[in-house]
């Protein structure tokens, strides 16, 4: 199962998008409340969203993004058929991607 949740909806003529992304997003600065010891930092690095294989957003992220960050922006002049494409790479070499068709 994907950690990427994925919707859309229209609003007047655009297209609003929005991705939920399920991911700790630690910044390495936070302790283990029960021994102390620093929990080793682990967030999304990278998030590229693409529009029928065309990169339409690129996002270089760090540890200050909050616990499953979530995404909104919209469209102009949507059309149907089209495939919303969104892949993530974190600072521990972990991936996913999910795909939509609108």
């Amino acid at each position: 199962m994907s950690s990427i949740k994925i919707r859309t909806q229209l609003i007047a003529d655009e297209m609003e998008i929005r991705l939920l992304i399920t991911h700790p997003m630690e910044n390495g600065r936070n302790r283990n409340p029960v021994t102390g010891e620093l929990i080793p930092a682990h967030y999304i690095e990278q998030l590229h969203v693409r529009l029928n294989d065309a990169l339409i957003i690129s996002v270089n992220m760090a540890g200050s993004i909050s616990k499953n960050p979530f995404f909104s922006f919209r469209l102009k002049e949507p059309t149907s058929g089209i495939r919303i494409s969104v892949e993530w790479t974190d600072n521990q070499q972990g991936k996913d991607s999910a795909e939509h068709i609108i």
